[in-house]
């Protein structure tokens, strides 16, 4: 478990928008992401070292490219669904999602990406209901940006497994206990 930082599952390499971290801006600039931070009520912070050694806390995800040339206007609300909950969380890469390609529905939209690893709020009573207990999915879109979205807002592909046809699933509202 983290509180308010932590590693990723492993370092990415991707593309800083610099009005976000120079005083004069000048494009994107290559970075290497390794880090996150969850402070309740705001967007995941990426924690990122710049081409020159510098090392930026706090980066919203909308400012990074995993490309050169990306879909030049992300907003917030394309980038992230729902703020942190808390200061505790845990990271993850499922095993059976590496490198899986998949939809994530944003807005009224939908972007083709793979995933990258799943993050999930610890500690705190939203997920302690079962209708707010989210995890959230980081991905990689083929447009080079990055979201991040709850597993109701991700539909994966495995060809050797999928159908391709979703149905409308139910939200969970119960606990289960034996005793």
């Amino acid at each position: 478990m983290n509180t308010r930082i932590g590693s990723l599952p492993k370092h990415l390499y991707i593309e800083v928008d610099s009005n976000y971290t120079h005083e004069t801006p000048c494009g994107f600039v290559p970075g290497v992401w390794f880090g996150l931070v969850s402070i309740p009520g705001r967007m995941w912070g990426l924690n990122v070292m710049l081409e020159c050694g510098a090392v930026y806390r706090n980066l919203p995800p909308h400012a990074v490219s995993f490309s050169k040339d990306p879909e030049p206007l992300w907003s917030e609300e394309e980038a992230q669904l729902w703020d942190c909950y808390g200061n505790d969380w845990a990271v993850h890469e499922y095993t059976y999602l590496r490198g899986l390609r998949c939809h994530a529905l944003i807005g009224n939209k939908s972007y083709r990406g793979s995933y990258l690893f799943t993050t999930a709020p610890m500690n705190e009573g939203f997920s302690e209901a079962p209708e707010q207990n989210k995890e959230f999915m980081f991905l990689e879109l083929d447009n080079g940006r990055l979201t991040i979205q709850p597993t109701n807002k991700v539909v994966f592909e495995d060809r050797s497994f999928t159908a391709g046809v979703v149905p409308r699933l139910k939200v969970q509202t119960e606990t289960w206990s034996c005793e």
